[in-house]
């Protein structure tokens, strides 16, 4: 009689099953699992980056409204819209000569989408109007496409 050991040392050999890989409908079924999240998460993101643009261009808005209401403290009166908002980064040399001029931005910030913010005086809706087209370009429009001002 001999004796059998109580486990068997040799290494099993694996199943044609095991070594083959995922099946192409394993892998369909993965590849529409990630192409519904996709559809799901991304415009999410898109709509958070437009929230993101014009959060940013409302703040460079009043801080361009803060920097022209020292100019006016300084000086007795708002830039002219000719001089326009680079009177706060340079001194106009036309008339008038801002007598107390002094710089009041390092430079002007273009608004999200690249574009210089428009500068009226006097304004249409307040005193003096800063604002942005908004995405486009162009006045008017809504949604991201909206005027962002300073009267908002």
């Amino acid at each position: 009689m001999t004796l059998q050991p109580f486990f068997d040392t040799r290494s099993p050999t694996p199943s044609p099953r095991r070594t083959r890989g995922f099946t192409l409908i394993e892998l369909l079924v993965v590849l529409v699992i990630i192409g519904v999240l996709g559809a799901l998460i991304v415009p999410n993101l898109f709509s958070s980056l437009d929230d993101a643009r014009s959060t940013a261009a409302r703040t460079d808005i009043k801080t361009l409204v803060e920097s022209l209401k020292r100019y006016k403290i300084d000086n007795q009166r708002y830039p002219t819209a000719e001089q326009g908002l680079d009177a706060l980064v340079r001194k106009p040399a036309a008339n008038p000569v801002p007598p107390n001029w002094k710089p009041y931005l390092d430079k002007l910030p273009a608004d999200p989408w690249g574009r210089p913010y428009q500068f009226l005086n006097p304004g249409v809706n307040g005193e003096i109007d800063v604002f942005s087209f908004g995405a486009d370009g162009q006045p008017g429009g809504e949604g991201t496409n909206a005027d962002i001002g300073s009267w908002q």
